[in-house]
Parts: structure tokens; C-alpha cells; sequence
């Protein structure tokens, strides 16, 4: 069996990801034709048949679920060979690929960066939103900021401050419906929460008196519920940093409930010597001690 060129791969992951021949033609930039041809020339290559056909679309076949995590490797290494490549000379310059949950991501790195940005101006920076941890040793991301500690070898790891979360309101809501004075009134207002929980958060809720039917508002997606809060819906939890950066969110039951988290930064040990990956680890760092100070509680 010859070895098939890496762009039938990516055909593959693509068609994988997006779900049918269309959108995944669109997300390469390729008309649909050449990405039909591509998956079909990496079957024929491999000897197996990766899809079937259905009235809902394209089906993966179980050879295709078991070449999705390889594929997905290679994608991985393809795009940390090109980022190496970026930075190649004895300045800070390059790509450099970040991954942090939906909240840090999103309304904490942010000015963490715009700050970096004139100290390092060949600096471009990727950053992936993921509140899954992405795998580092396969090149997924460069540098990680994570709630959890890292157990892969070959990482490394520095432990900053834990990050607290409290339970707040807008001050629309708070006006509109009042606000609990104790836990105990807490399932008398719209509470808002997680749609699919994990153990931990599972074992947070058994905490948080509700009413019956539960969460008034549910979204899998942080910044959803952070943003219901910011709509005056109803009563979230919120990191202290974020709230207090928005002096409508008023803090409900302060001091009566609340949870934290270790905050990790996190890269793959062959990219200290990398001058932009160590400017950028050092630089979060900082950044990421001075925001943790405003979180507590």
C-alpha cells in the first residue's frame, strides 16, 4: 500500500469535523468535487471504505472512527511543524498557539495579550477556546492555561493562584426580582447553570439549593451563561475577577457559597529554548498572577 499524500488526510478530518462534503469543501477552500475525489482516492488507498451515504448525509464507517485520532495527530504535528518553522531565527517572532477554557480565553487573556503585543510585535498568536484540555505532545496548542493539573510527562507546568467563583446578579435582576438574602431563598429566582455536567460540577449543584425543575436557563457553553447573567436573566456563578470588572453585577450570598479553582500554566518541555513560546509563558504568567489577585474572594 503506497503512503497517501497528508491532503487526503486532511480531506478526511475535514468531512469528519463538518459533517458533510459541502462544508467541508468550504472550510478547506476547495470546490466540492476535489475534496469527493480526495476522500475517495485515500480509500482507495487504504483499502477501506470510510463513509457511507444516508438520507441525513455522510455516515463515518468504524475504519473511519478509527483513523479520526491519528488524523487528528498528524493535523496536530502539521500545524506545530509549521509554527516551529515561523519563528526560526534568534528573535521573538512567529506563531504561537494558546488554549484556555471559554471564560479565561475570552474575558481573561485578552488584554493579557494586547499587552504583549507591542513588547513582541513578530508575535502572532492563535488562541483556542476549549474547556476540554487539548493534547500538548501532540501539538494541539503550544502553551495551555489549565484548571487542572497536568499529569503528561515532558510538560511543563507552573502552578499559579487559584481563581474563586461567587454567585452574582445584574443589577436589572436584582432590582426586578430582588436578591436572596440567605441560600435558603436561592430556589425562589431563576438560577442559571450547566445543561450537561461533569462530576465536578455535578457534586457543585448538591450545594446550590434549587428549586425542583432546576436551573431556570441551561447552556453547555460558559460564555452563554455568563452572558445570561450580563442579560439580567437570572443568578450564575462568576469568577470574582470577571464580575468585579463590571460594576452592574452585584454579588449575591457573598460569602455564604462559593468554589475555586488551581489555575496552571502549561507547555511542552522542548519549547522553553524557543525565544517567542518563553516571552509568551513568562508574559501570561504576569498577566494571569495580577488577574488571579483581583479573584479572590
Amino acid at each position: 500500500m503506497s503512503e497517501p499524500d497528508w491532503s487526503l488526510y486532511r480531506a478526511f478530518l475535514a468531512v469528519m469535523t463538518e459533517g458533510s462534503l459541502s462544508a467541508a469543501a468550504r472550510a478547506l477552500g476547495l470546490t466540492q468535487p476535489t475534496l469527493g475525489r480526495q476522500v475517495a482516492a485515500l480509500e482507495q488507498a487504504l483499502g477501506v471504505a470510510l463513509f457511507t451515504r444516508s438520507p441525513q448525509g455522510l455516515k463515518p464507517t468504524d475504519a473511519a472512527l478509527d483513523l479520526q485520532p491519528h488524523a487528528q495527530a498528524m493535523a496536530g504535528a502539521a500545524s506545530a511543524l509549521v509554527r516551529a518553522a515561523s519563528g526560526a531565527g534568534d528573535t521573538a517572532r512567529g506563531v504561537v498557539r494558546l488554549t484556555a477554557s471559554e471564560i479565561i480565553g475570552a474575558e481573561v487573556l485578552p488584554p493579557i495579550l494586547a499587552d504583549f503585543r507591542p513588547k513582541h510585535p513578530g508575535v502572532a498568536v492563535e488562541l483556542s477556546l476549549d474547556n476540554q484540555q487539548q493534547d500538548l505532545l501532540r501539538g494541539a496548542a503550544d502553551i495551555a492555561v489549565r484548571m487542572v493539573r497536568p499529569t503528561q510527562e515532558a510538560l511543563v507546568a507552573r502552578r499559579l493562584a487559584d481563581t474563586h467563583l461567587g454567585l452574582y446578579a445584574h443589577r436589572r435582576y436584582v432590582e426586578a426580582e430582588g436578591a436572596p438574602a440567605t441560600l435558603d431563598a436561592l430556589p425562589d429566582h431563576a438560577v442559571i447553570g450547566f445543561d450537561k455536567g461533569t462530576p465536578f460540577l455535578r457534586g457543585l449543584v448538591q450545594r446550590v439549593p434549587l428549586p425542583p425543575q432546576g436551573f431556570a436557563f441551561r447552556a453547555d457553553s460558559d460564555l452563554a451563561q455568563l452572558a445570561a447573567v450580563r442579560a439580567g436573566f437570572g443568578i450564575g456563578f462568576i469568577q470574582h475577577g470577571v464580575a468585579r470588572r463590571d460594576p452592574d453585577l452585584v454579588p449575591v450570598c457573598p460569602g455564604q457559597i462559593g468554589f475555586d479553582l488551581p489555575v496552571w500554566l502549561v507547555m511542552h518541555e522542548d519549547l522553553r529554548a524557543t525565544l517567542r513560546m518563553r516571552a509568551m509563558f513568562d508574559h501570561l504568567a504576569e498577566g494571569l498572577d495580577a488577574f488571579l489577585a483581583t479573584s479572590q474572594p
